[in-house]
This record gives structure tokens, sequence and C-alpha cells, in this order.
């Protein structure tokens, strides 16, 4: 028994950082800005390739737990994720810092289903293995709702390094702790691995949503944008051609036929890109416009992430006495008010109304996850369980990394086209001061009075704009997107009531 409470410290301990590392630096963006003097395109990047890597990477490395048991794949994982903790701490330029959270999130993808694994393999009894997993899930939502939090503290006390090398010591004891204390676990040879096809997706993924960003900036001819585009959605085709055809696929596309499925999908990385995309935003405006610091920044959003932290059971509640179709429209509808609310709000002079609307978002966007896990777990078929699971999981992990790079589109957009900047700067001054907020600070700072002033105006009044339409943008969408779900969902309440005699519903 004590080994068994003794696994799932080791489990919880080596997941709080991993947790953590999916938004700790959204409040350090202005930060690296100026240290690292990112273009915007690149602060994305090394925000964003986190949740694209680990969305790709993370059913292979399931199957490779398979393989070689979960105590092994504990151990590479974290010993990975140290690693490129100590690289990214001491990373010295946005193109070292991109490569090292590319390989932080491959350590990640790693550990995630070995703490799963972890757990179902020690946990024998039904009732101790619920338990372990609801800490299991506590840390994983609350590491992610703080990690703004925390990493504006230690940005406030240390060099931005520290966000990740406060891993390195919390890795190395996980390992040793691991190496004495988990028993060895025999892995199945047989266990087909898949990576190549991880690495297509991931190629695919990530050529897709560089010819985004990089068509939006115009800083790469067309034809080149054009041909990236090309090879991204060719290899995201032969994918799923592989996908159809494998006896044992990755991923199980035919779900994807169960329209009731779809719509959790859709629903689940759509409350990320909702979830993700405003925190990204929001401490942006809050440091950059507001002069707050990034632990200001993080207390500010506080609203957000208590009530995204703490709806799951008051959300389980609502959905077990109004059923999943109107939680799940309720809250994309909710959300698209809350947008909508906080692209009108003045966050210097209305505190009190952005807290309520951030408090609102929160429990909306947290509520349409409850609902799409739901969702998917009542309408996929018994055996179809698991790879119902993994779709869910690459859903949160995408919509995790998309939120960053479609709300940053939009932002890059819109603030290009309403950015005035003064008289008498260059032609490349007026390009660099009108690509971002950040790389308009950086312009500043080389720039005597009072120009200086000028632009750092005009960028902090073209931000205000920007952000204001980004989130009516998201509004909208969301609001008939809570119609389509409405309607797509119809008749789901009845396959639940079907499958839970069975106990099936996840």
């Amino acid at each position: 028994m004590f080994r068994q409470w003794l696994t799932l410290v080791i489990i919880v301990l080596v997941y709080i950082p991993v947790a953590i590392d999916a938004t700790v630096l959204h409040v350090a963006s202005p930060t690296l800005s100026a240290e690292l003097a990112t273009s915007s395109n690149e602060l994305l990047w090394i925000i964003d390739i986190y949740s694209l890597v680990m969305a790709g990477m993370v059913l292979p490395m399931g199957a490779l737990g398979d393989r070689i048991g979960f105590k092994r794949l504990l151990l590479t994982g974290s010993g990975i994720f140290g690693l490129a903790s100590l690289l990214a701490a001491f990373s010295g330029s946005a193109g070292q810092l991109i490569a090292a959270r590319a390989l932080l999130a491959t350590g990640a993808a790693m550990i995630v289903p070995a703490t799963l694994a972890g757990i179902r393999t020690t946990f024998t009894h039904a009732a101790q293995r619920n338990m372990a997993l609801g800490v299991w899930a506590a840390v994983g939502s609350g590491g992610a709702a703080f990690g703004p939090l925390i990493g504006g503290w230690l940005l406030a006390h240390f060099h931005w390094g520290a966000v990740f090398l406060i891993n390195a010591p919390i890795v190395l004891l996980v390992m040793m702790l691991t190496a004495r204390f988990v028993p060895p676990q025999q892995g199945r040879r047989q266990q087909p691995l898949n990576l190549a096809q991880a690495f297509m997706l991931i190629a695919a993924i990530l050529l897709l949503v560089w010819s985004a960003k990089t068509a939006i900036k115009g800083s790469v001819a067309t034809w080149g944008v054009a041909a990236a585009f090309s090879v991204g959605g060719i290899l995201l085709m032969a994918f799923v051609r592989q996908q159809l055809a494998a006896s044992v696929p990755m991923i199980d596309l035919r779900l994807f036929a169960q329209r009731i499925i779809l719509s959790g999908v859709v629903m689940a990385v759509t409350a990320m890109i909702a979830l993700v995309g405003f925190e990204l935003l929001m401490a942006q405006e809050l440091q950059f416009v507001h002069g707050f610091t990034p632990f200001a920044a993080g207390i500010f959003m506080l609203p957000v992430m208590l009530a995204s932290g703490f709806s799951g059971p008051i959300a389980a509640i609502l959905v077990s006495r109004l059923g999943l179709r109107q939680v799940a429209a309720g809250g994309m509808a909710l959300s698209a008010v809350s947008f909508l609310g906080l692209s009108v709000t003045n966050f210097a002079t209305q505190q009190t109304q952005a807290w309520i609307l951030m408090a609102l978002l929160g429990f909306s966007a947290a509520s349409a996850l409850l609902a799409s896990t739901a969702a998917i777990m009542a309408a996929a078929p018994k055996e179809k369980a698991a790879s119902a699971g993994a779709i869910e999981t690459m859903g949160y992990e995408l919509g995790a990394g998309l939120g960053i790079a479609l709300f940053g589109l939009i932002l890059t957009r819109s603030f290009s086209t309403s950015i005035t900047l003064p008289g008498g700067l260059s032609s490349e001054q007026a390009a660099q001061a009108s690509s971002s907020i950040g790389e308009a600070f950086q312009l500043a700072q080389r720039l005597s009075l009072p120009t200086s002033g000028e632009v750092i105006s005009a960028a902090k009044s073209a931000f205000i704009t920007s952000h204001s339409v980004a989130l009516a943008t998201a509004g909208a969408l969301l609001l008939l997107l809570a119609f389509g779900v409405w309607f797509s969902l119809a008749g789901l309440d009845k396959t639940v009531s079907r499958v839970e005699p069975d106990g099936d519903r996840g």
C-alpha cells in the first residue's frame, strides 16, 4: 500500500512541471521580447511549439510505454525533460529556445502517458484508481491554470530562465525516486510505435501553421509560402490515408464519421483555443500597455484561472441535470458573451467588470471542455474508448497550440493595419514598429525623444484596438459555433442514456 501511494507522489511530482510549462510563458512574452529581441513570429513559436509537438508525439510515446514499460518511459522522458529545461534556461537566442521547447515537449509527451500507465498499473482497485486519477487530473488542470501566476512570480524575482531551471531539481529527484522505488514492468515487444507517422503529422502541422503565420507577415515570397503550405497539405493527406489503411492506426479517423464525436473534438479544440489564446493576449496588454509586472499580470488574470480550475464539479452537476447538449452549447455561448464583453472593456478603469467577465469565460470554456469529454466518451463504442480518449488528448494539445497561433495571427494583422506612426522613421523602422508591440518597444529604445515616446504611444493605441478586434472576432465565431453545437448534438442525451447503465461513460 505504501509503495502504491509513493508511486502516485512520484507521478504527481513529475507531472507538475509538465502541466505548468504549457502556460508558464504566457506572462513572459514581453520579457522574452526584450531579452532575446524576438520578432512577433518567433515569440509565437517559442510559446506554441510545446503544444504542437506534444499533439503529434503523445500517441506514439504511449505505444512506446506499452513496449518498454512505464518505468523506463518515465525515466527516459524525465531525463529528456530535464535536459531540455537546462537548454531552455540558458538559451541565447529565439531559435535555441524554440528548439529547446520542442525537445521539452518530446520529454513531456513521454511523461504524460507514463504517468497514466503508472496509475493504471499500480492501483488495481477501482476506488483507489479513481482517487489517484482525480489527483492526477487536478494537478494537470491546476498546473496549467496557475502557470501564468507561477511564471509571473519567478520573473518578478529571477532571470527569465528560472521558469525552466526549476524543473531540473524536480526531475532529478523524480528519477532517483523512480529508480529506487518504482517496480519494473514487462513490456510488449510486439507493440507498434508509428514514430514515422507521428513525425509526418508534426511536420504537416508545423508547415501549415508556419505558412499561415508567414503569409500574414509577408516576410517570405509568395511562392515559398505556397510551397510550404502544399507540402504540409500533402503530408497531412498522406497521414490520413495511412491511418485509414492501417490495421492498427495511430488515430482511428473513422470515429470522426460519428457526428457527436466530431462535435466533441471541435468543442475541445475551440475551448482550448479560447482559454490559451485569451491568456496570451491579456498578458501582453497588461504588461506592454498598462505597465503591469509579470506577477501583477498573473494576479489580474486569477479569476479565469480559478473559475476554470474549479468549474469541474459544478459543470458535472449541470450536465447530469440539464444534459450535455445544453451545457455544451451554453458553455460556448457564454464564452462568446465573455469575449464580446471583454472586447469593449477598459482594463485600466473597469477592473471589476473585467474580472467578472474573465470568471465567466473560465467557467464556461472549462464547462465546454467537460461536455466535449462526455460527448466523445458517450458516443464512442466500448472497444474504441482508448482511441476516442487519444483523439480527445490530441484535441486539447492542438487547441492550445492553435489558440496561440490563431489569436496571434488576428492580433498581428490588426496591429499592422491600425498603427499610426510618427513621421521621420525610415521604411525599415516603420516596418519593425508595425510588426508587433514588442518590436515597436525594441525600436523605441534606440530612438531619441520625443520620437521614442510617440512610437510607444502609437503601439499601445494600436494594440488596444487590435486586442479588441481579436476578442470580438473570437466572440462572434464562438457564437456561431454555439448554434452549430446545439444542432449537431441533437439526440445526444438519448445516446448517453443508452450507455449509462453499462457504465461506459468516461
